[in-house]
């Protein structure tokens, strides 16, 4: 199968090398060193074990570049969409599908959804509508992201834990490019399972995201820290709750407790969130995707979220305040 993978960071890197080396045409877009190194290289990723794979494949600094595609996965983060939607279009064939991987709610969230609100756009998301006009949302297949991975150099991802990938159609259908695309992600060695409810399985994921995201990017602690230590897993437990009750408005079922949900983020251990890695390196956070998103649809649904919109507040003054500096922050040593 042809596939382009658009953005070879952590995520669309470690499924650009399984996917290469179960023996399909892989492209990958992105930029800079990442890019160069890929060229020049290839892509390596190290999983947990240890085990090295290194896959050579066409790696181009846009999907103009790419050619036509069977498949294209879109992986760079939700608030860089706008900058290659335009492009999409060269990508497309006849019964291109498109799959997103992107963290936190997706543009697309009311697309196929019924009811009052069928069709209607997240201004959060997607402000000018550009999303909705250059990617055809017909062609989308919802996708969840399970896998924690890291881009620890130039042209290497090393994988942390996890290789679950579970999908679905936007309006809950069974269809034939479902099966396909769930074959050809079993084949490349990933777990994956066909969903009738994509929505609530993205509910599960973004409980995590909107809770662990913030507070690991405001306090530089890691999944096991937070969970471990009683105020912030407290504050994580608010606000999973706050969203649980706009999820529930807009008829999501959550499949497990907010306690099991913080219990397994727990059991990743001493993992620094994508939102901490950003806020390390001083690249732009998902405050939309992962935060602004949901506190959109609580006030679609008459639903207030106070510890959400506190939190929500304190990062996007971080975000700011990295922005003006042109830096990031860490934690150096005092000593």
């Amino acid at each position: 199968m042809r596939i382009c993978v658009v953005g070879a960071g952590a995520i669309g890197g470690l499924m650009a090398v399984k996917l290469a080396l179960a023996g399909n045409d892989v492209t990958v877009v992105d930029q800079g060193a990442h890019l160069a190194a890929i060229q020049k290289d290839g892509l390596k990723l190290i999983w947990e074990d240890g085990q090295e794979f290194v896959a050579p494949m066409k790696a181009v600094g846009s999907a103009a570049e790419a050619g036509k595609q069977d498949l294209i996965i879109l992986a760079v983060k939700a608030h860089f969409l706008d900058q290659i939607a335009r492009d999409i279009e060269t990508l497309l064939d006849d019964t291109t599908m498109i799959m997103t991987v992107q963290n936190g709610m997706p543009w697309w969230y009311f697309h196929s959804f019924g009811g009052e609100l069928d069709g209607r756009r997240l201004d959060s998301l997607d402000p000018s509508g550009l999303l909705g006009r250059h990617i055809p949302a017909e062609r989308i297949v919802g996708c969840v992201v399970y896998p924690a991975a890291a881009v620890t150099e130039a042209g290497v991802i090393k994988h942390v834990e996890g290789d679950r990938f579970p999908i679905g159609e936007l309006d809950g259908s069974t269809s034939e490019r479902g099966q396909q695309l769930h074959d050809l992600l079993v084949e490349a060695g990933f777990r994956s399972r066909i969903l009738d409810d994509i929505r609530s399985e993205i509910w599960l994921k973004a409980w995590g995201n909107l809770s662990f995201n913030p507070i690991s990017a405001l306090t530089h602690a890691t999944l096991e820290d937070i969970c471990r230590f009683p105020q912030t897993r407290d504050l994580a437990a608010t606000m999973m709750a706050e969203a649980q009750a706009i999820g529930e408005k807009l008829g999501v079922t959550f499949r497990h407790t907010i306690e099991k949900r913080i219990a397994g983020a727990e059991s990743v251990g001493r993992h620094k969130t994508s939102m901490l890695q950003d806020v390390e390196a001083g690249r732009s956070l998902e405050t939309e995707a992962l935060i602004g998103s949901i506190l959109e649809m609580g006030r679609l649904t008459d639903t207030p979220a106070p510890a959400i919109e506190a939190v929500y507040a304190c990062v996007m003054l971080l975000n700011r305040t990295m922005t003006l500096e042109g830096s990031g922050v860490k934690m150096v040593s005092a000593a």
